[in-house]
This record gives structure tokens, sequence and C-alpha cells, in this order.
């Protein structure tokens, strides 16, 4: 493909955009502290680096009452200056453009200065939010205008006005959480009041050569949002008020619909921004689960947008554009959406960064430098291609080492291959692609079906033995645990038969994992189409109703299943922070039966008894699937080597990934352990 539609120049008349790609907003926790300000300004200036067209900050506030959380990032100070400086001269220093986010939280802050349209309480916040006074609304707009302008000031190309998430903005533009009867509150022009206030002051503030961006709700999918028509009434509005460019969001933070995790459908919503496009005359962005430069050039040449937003993708890969434009986008490395280490450590209040690219939001600490001398290339053996050897062996051999990589199996990607067969997971399978994508390019010499013993390592001669064998399932002491009734996960996934009836013995990732596997028939298409996965949630994009949402399509589950775990309490309490519920979600409207407390006494011909809250059982169930745990498969790490090293002459052992921690797969954790590795030797 030649993208010339998303590699094109947007000339918006007193600025040009040198492509398509808008780098979306996305909190890294670096904004809320000003000594972070140097690593966000390299973190920025990579990307930049890496051919963005546009930059959004993380969210930054407006006044205190808007902080995210306690001392949160703001710009409503000469004294931010020099700290936001920072960030615009090394946006331009790579011939890139950067717009500060104003995003005021609402009833969305936790912390107890919060105030909203009304006084009603989210569901992801303790503290109950003031309701705004008009002087206390007529200084946030003044609040809104000063930090633009002092945005302008600090260099920034623009700002992005945040209006959709369910943040205070859009707090204000919905029924569900506008229940006031004065002149912000009742009918649609009453309630875009406050957006249209900001905008107009911002645009006199910052005159006409400034970027304003507004992000507005295309869809709510909550009770009580808004309706298609409302959301054209208010867009129209705002372009008059002086908006450049209309952002698009998706969804509020409390809706009951998955918007961003890996099972969505890509560009599942972008037919929204293509009729808010044919309603307005400024250019608008489309968002949400694009992630390849294959569907944001289909998108922009249907005319779905005029620009497309990557987020999380340019966390994943900074070089996505530059990558794009030379034709080597089969080397990107793609998102997939997993939200383990951006969205999941945001909302844990820790910095944002990559499972699939570990130096995110660390550029300043995780240094991939090339060896120095050609004495200093040392010759390593990987053993184990699954996320950690490939991480290993990649950024290893990138930095100029000799690197061979061993592994027993056909192919590489390690449980990787296992992940992708997960409904929902099909996306894990680009991440396998990029590897075997630098494996190539870094010219690995790459050994399948090679089982290592040491008598091969010594042969070798290597200075290094990098032990990246992963796991082995656990097998649980069971009276009846090797009954042909009994499967691993592993010979679940590979294909084996399973009975209509199954118990998974097992309640982590990998259990609910297996167990939204065994709902689907071998038959159904995968990944699911739009049009199904819109019915499965309930999302109407006519959004003719409040919300966009409509009675989802009863589900009809391949497989009647028990999930099962010994300990007590909620099942799924260790999956992500923002996609753990889609999953217990699913489970549930698809009626698996998901029980605590459970102790297994006994598998025989007709199921699988189990004692619970005192008294037994039998499950009269087919097929019992075990995911009780992984042990350590680390038999070629010399027992005597203390810390990896070794006698004079010997090689240095290391152990990374599921070898040197299997208390569950951690695929963040492993690929980081391999990148940190092969950084240091």
């Amino acid at each position: 493909m030649s993208y010339q539609h998303l590699l094109a120049e947007l000339d918006l008349g007193f600025t040009r955009l040198r492509n398509r790609v808008v780098m979306g907003s996305m909190h890294t926790g670096m904004e809320d502290r000003f000594w972070n300000y140097p690593k966000l300004a390299a973190y920025f200036r990579e990307r930049a680096k890496g051919g963005v067209g546009l930059i959004v900050t993380g969210g930054i506030s407006p006044n205190r009452q808007g902080w995210l959380l306690p001392f949160g990032g703001t710009l409503n100070s000469v004294f931010d200056l020099r700290n936001h400086r920072l960030l615009t001269q090394a946006v331009h220093a790579e011939g890139g453009k950067i717009a500060l986010q104003i995003l005021h939280a609402g009833r969305y802050g936790y912390q107890p200065l919060v105030v909203s349209a009304s006084a009603l309480k989210s569901p992801i916040s303790k503290f109950k939010p003031r309701a705004l006074s008009v002087a206390g609304i007529a200084k946030t707009v003044r609040d809104y205008a000063r930090c633009a302008r002092l945005a302008q000031r600090a260099g920034y190309d623009g700002v992005e006005i945040m209006g959709s998430e369910g943040y205070l903005l859009n707090q204000f533009l919905c029924p569900r959480t506008n229940r006031r009867s004065d002149q912000y509150g009742g009918s649609i022009e009453n309630r875009m009041r406050l957006a249209r206030e900001i905008v107009e002051r911002v645009r006199a503030v910052c005159g006409e050569r400034f970027i304003v961006v507004y992000r507005i709700s295309l869809i709510d999918l909550v009770e009580g949002g808004n309706t298609w028509d409302e959301t054209v009434q208010v867009a129209q509005a705002l372009e008059a008020a002086g908006v450049t460019i209309f952002n698009t969001g998706i969804g509020w933070h409390e809706a009951r619909v998955p918007t961003i995790v890996t099972s969505v459908p890509r560009a599942a919503f972008a037919e929204l921004s293509a009729r808010l496009k044919a309603a307005v005359k400024v250019p608008v962005i489309v968002s949400n689960r694009i992630n390849t430069p294959e569907v944001a050039e289909d998108l922009l040449a249907q005319g779905a947008g005029d620009l497309v937003s990557m987020a999380r993708p340019l966390l994943a890969d900074p070089d996505f554009v530059v990558k794009t434009a030379e034709g080597r986008t089969q080397e990107i490395n793609t998102c997939i959406a997993c939200n383990q280490a951006c969205l999941d450590h945001t909302f844990r209040n820790q910095r944002a960064t990559c499972l699939v690219n570990p130096r995110a939001g660390r550029e300043t600490e995780l240094v991939y430098r090339p060896v120095s001398t050609p004495q200093a290339v040392r010759s390593i053996a990987v053993v184990g291609a699954g996320p950690a050897g490939l991480s290993a062996a990649t950024v290893a051999a990138w930095r100029g080492h000799r690197v061979t990589l061993f592994d027993a199996n056909a192919q590489v990607g390690g449980q990787f291959n296992l992940a992708m067969r997960v409904p929902g997971k099909e996306e894990f399978s680009e991440t396998i692609r990029y590897f075997q994508s630098q494996l190539q390019r870094h010219q690995v010499d790459v050994r399948l079906n090679t089982r290592v013993d040491p008598a091969l390592l010594a042969a070798g001669g290597y200075d290094d033995v990098i032990v990246a064998t992963g796991i082995v399932p656990r097998r649980p002491s069971i009276a009846g645990i090797d009954g042909p009734n009994v499967l691993s996960y592993v010979d679940v996934l590979r294909g084996a038969p399973v009975g209509r009836r199954v118990a998974v013995i097992g309640a982590g990732g990998i259990g609910f994992d297996v167990s939204e596997f065994l709902l689907h028939r071998a038959d159904e298409p995968l990944p699911m189409p739009r049009d199904a996965w819109l019915d499965e949630w309930g999302v109407d994009l006519t959004v003719r109703e409040r919300g966009g949402l409509k009675p989802p399509v009863a589900a009809q589950p391949a497989r009647e299943i028990w999930l099962l775990q010994r300990k007590p309490g909620k099942l799924g309490m260790g999956l992500g922070k923002t996609s753990g519920w889609v999953h217990r979600a699913t489970l549930a409207k698809n009626g698996v039966k998901m029980l605590a407390g459970v102790s297994y006494l006994e598998i025989a011909a007709r199921g699988l008894k189990i004692a619970r809250d005192g008294a037994e059982e039998w499950l009269d169930v087919d097929t019992i699937v075990v995911c009780a745990g992984q042990e350590s498969l680390r038999n070629l790490h010399p027992q005597n080597v203390a810390n990896g090293g070794g006698q004079a002459g010997a090689p240095r052992y290391h152990l990374i990934g599921g070898a040197k921690v299997a208390t569950e797969l951690d695929a963040k954790r492993a690929i980081r352990e391999g990148a940190e590795l092969a950084a240091a030797l």
C-alpha cells in the first residue's frame, strides 16, 4: 500500500501537519510530577522523531478542582512554563507538533475537591462531587482560558479540550449527570453552554492561529447519555465557537460496554466519525481500536475522518509512521490492546509503559546502545523462543552481539501461540510476527526443533547462556487426575476434543481464557464480526436512544462450564483492572458458574467431586480442564552457579521469564526482563 492518505499533509490554513497521524492523549503518570518532565520530554521526542504529525499530551488540569488525583498535573501558573517548554522544545526539534490536553476530571476525580454539574457520585470515585455554582462555572471558564493561554506561551501548537469519556464537560452535556434547572441544565442548548463558553473564551485569548481540538463523545454507552441528534447539535455549535479539529471519544469510563480491550473489533465505531464528518466543516479525527497502518489508510480513504488517532499503538512502536513511510510495516511492533502495562498501570497510579515495548515511558532508563568495539561483541545462546527469549535475542542482536536462539518447537512464540487461539486475543499473533521480523533483520541464528542439552551449549563456546525455557503446567494432586477425562489447558488450546459439560480447575488468567475459548464453537468465525459484537454488547450505532444502548442479544454458549478456584473471594481478582470486568461479564452472561472456596476431592468417570462450604457434591461433567498454575522449567541452569556467574572461561548463565518465576504467566515481566538483560550485556 502507498498510504497516500495517511502520509499526506493537512493544511489548517495557519499551520500544517506533516501527516494525518495523531498520537492521542494517554496519561503516563509522568505529567503529575515536575521532576519527571525530562523523562516525559524524551518519551514525546522519540514519537516525534518517529514521524507523528500531532502529539496530544496526557490530561492536564486547569485548576485543583479538576485534578484526577491529589496534586495532579496542572498548568495554571507561569511557574509551570519551564517544565512544559521541555516537552514542546523536544517535539519541535524533531519536526512535530504538540497540543496540551486540558482535562477537568469532574466527578471522576479521586480527591476531595471534586465538582460536577450536579452532586451525583460516580461509581469510580469514592468522593461525592459538589455541584458547581454559576459563579464557580464562570471561574472554571476563566481557568480553561488561562490554561490555554499558558500552553500557548509554553510553545504548544494548540490545546485539546477534553469533552468525552465522562469527564466534566461530558457530565454537563448529558442528562445522566446534569440535573440542573438553571441556564446550564435542562435543554441541550443549556447543557452545552459550558463547553461552548470554554471554546469561545479559549479562541478569544489564543487568537486564530492556534489549534483548538475538541474531543467530543460520539456515543456515551451509558443510560442518560446523549442522542446522535444532540451530539451533532453540540458539534455544530462548538464549530461555530472556534473549534479547529474534532477528536472523537467513545463511551464513558463507567460504561459497561468494552471499548478499548483487545476483544473490541478494530475500528468498531468508525462509522460514527464518518457521520460527524458529514455534519461539520472542520477536520475530524477518527479513533478507537485502530492499530495498523492498513486499517488507518482504509478509514481515511473511505472518508471516515481526516486524521487518525492512535495512542497505544505509538506507545508500542514510536517509529510507527517512519516504518510505514519506508515500507517496513511488517516491522511495526503492533499494540495488542492488552492494557496490562499502560491503562492498568495508570489506574493503579503507576507509570504507564507497554507490554510489547518495555522502553515506553522509560526512554532515559532502558537504553539500548550498540556494542562499542568488536572486542565487546559477545556470543550469546538464548534457549527458548517465547516472549522472554525473543525479547532478549532481538535486543542483544540489535546491539551487535552474536545471538543463537534455540527452541524445541517448530515455531517461535511460546505461550503466545496458545494465547492467540483465545477469542478476542487473536492479535497476539502480531507480536510473534514483529519478533520474527526482528530476528531476520538482525540476523539471529534461529534453530527450531532443537532440544538443547549441556553438551550442545558447551560445544557452542558461548559467553552467555540465557535460559528462557518458560514453564510446564502444574498438575495438582487429586485422586483420578490421570484419568482420560482430564486435560491440561495446553491440550485444550491446541484443539483436543472437549465434552459438552466442563469443569475448569483454576480461575487465574488462564482459567478465564480457557473458559472463554470453550464458550465458542470450533466453526465460529474469529475474530468476531463487528455487527455480532455490537449485538452481543447491546450497542446501537444509530444512537437514536440515549447513550446508544439497546438490549443485548442473548448468549448461546457452546458448553456448560464451571470455573473453580480454591481460595475464597471473587474470581478473577488478579485480572487486569481495565479488562478483568470484561472477562467476568462475558463469562457471567454465558452462564458460566463461578465457584470459590472449592476443595477438589476426586475425579472419576462421572466428573469431579468437590467440597464447598462444608458440603460435598459431584459436578457431573464430561471433561475436567486443569489450569492450576505452572512450574518453572529450568533444568538447563546449573544449580551450582550462584547469581548466573561461573568459573573462569565458563559461560555466564541468566534466568528470565517463566523459567525464573512461574507463579502466573506474565508476558509483561518476561519481555521486560529479556530487554533489560540484553541491554546490560
